[in-house]
C-alpha cells in the first residue's frame, strides 16, 4: 500500500471512546479504529458485556481496550466515566457517541405511549450524547484537537412509513426516537460551530436500516424501498464512515452529516 494511503488513514497511538460499543454498530466502529490502530474505550450499559467485547478486540487486533460501564441518562454517572477514559492513557482523540436505542417498552404510537418512555428516548438518544460531547470535548478543546462523531439516524431526516412496520408484526418506530435523533444532526452542526476554533472536528453519521433479527416481510419490504436493493450490513456497511470521519482523510470536514442508507432517503 502506498505510504500517501497509510499516512491518511493510520491512527496508531491515537485513543478512541466508543459508547455502546460492545454490540452492533458501535462493535464495528470500535473494530475499524482498532484495526487503524487506535486503543478503545469502550462502554455498555452492562458490564459483562463490555469485558467480552474488550477481550474479543485486545485479541484480533492487539490493541489496548479499556471497558467502562456508562448510563448516559445519569449526568454523574457521565462525569466519572470521561475522567476515567481521560485517565487511562492521557488523552482521548476520537470520540465515538453510538449509545442509544431503548424506545422503552409501551406502544410506538404516539396516542398510547408513556410518557415516561418518551422521557428515556429523548435522555438515552440526546442529553446523553450531549453529556458525553461535554465531558470529552471539554478536554479535546484544551488539547486543541479530537473528532467526535455522533451516531444520528435518517429517522432524523425522513418520516416513516408505518405499514412496513404493521405488515411485518412489529411495534414500530416512535417519533420521540425522531425527535431524539434529528436533535443529534442538530447539535452536530452547532457543536462543530463551536469547537471549530478549538481545533476539533464534529460530525454525525446518518445509518439507514440495518438487517439484524428482523422479519423478513420487513427486510423485503425495506429493501424494495432502497435504490441499492438491500438493507445494511453489520460488520460491513458502517466502517468506512467511521474511519474517514476519525482519519486525517476528513480533516477538512467538521459539521457534516454523512448519511449511510443505500439510498434510502432520497427515494421516497
Amino acid at each position: 500500500m502506498h505510504q500517501e494511503i497509510v499516512e491518511l488513514f493510520d491512527l496508531t497511538g491515537q485513543v478512541a471512546m466508543v459508547t455502546g460499543g460492545a454490540v452492533h454498530l458501535g462493535f464495528d466502529a470500535a473494530s475499524i479504529l482498532a484495526a487503524a490502530g487506535c486503543h478503545l474505550v469502550i462502554t455498555s450499559r452492562d458490564a459483562a458485556r463490555a469485558e467480552q467485547a474488550a477481550e474479543k478486540l485486545r485479541c484480533t487486533y492487539t490493541v489496548d481496550v479499556l471497558p467502562l460501564l456508562l448510563d448516559q441518562t445519569d449526568f454523574a454517572n457521565t462525569q466519572e466515566t470521561g475522567r476515567a477514559a481521560e485517565r487511562w492513557k492521557g488523552h482521548v482523540d476520537i470520540l465515538v457517541n453510538n449509545a442509544g436505542g431503548g424506545s422503552g417498552q409501551s406502544t410506538a404510537r404516539l396516542f398510547d405511549r408513556d410518557p415516561r418512555d418518551i422521557d428515556h428516548t429523548i435522555s438515552v438518544n440526546l442529553t446523553g450524547m450531549i453529556y458525553c460531547c461535554r465531558e470529552i470535548g471539554r478536554s479535546m478543546a484544551a488539547r486543541r484537537s479530537g473528532k467526535i462523531i455522533n451516531i444520528a439516524s435518517i429517522a432524523g431526516l425522513v418520516g416513516r412509513d408505518r405499514r412496513m412496520y404493521t405488515r411485518a408484526g412489529m411495534k414500530g418506530q416512535p417519533v420521540d426516537y425522531a425527535a431524539a435523533k434529528a436533535g443529534v444532526i442538530g447539535v452536530t452542526r452547532d457543536l462543530a460551530a463551536f469547537l471549530a476554533p478549538m481545533g476539533v472536528h464534529v460530525n454525525a453519521i446518518s445509518p439507514g436500516g440495518f438487517a439484524r433479527n428482523l422479519p423478513d416481510q420487513f427486510v423485503n419490504d425495506y429493501s424494495d424501498r432502497t435504490p441499492m436493493g438491500k438493507m445494511g450490513r453489520d460488520g460491513i456497511d458502517l466502517k468506512g464512515a467511521i474511519l474517514f470521519l476519525a482519519s486525517r482523510a476528513s480533516d477538512y470536514v467538521t459539521g457534516h452529516n454523512l448519511v449511510v442508507d443505500g439510498g434510502f432517503s432520497i427515494w421516497q
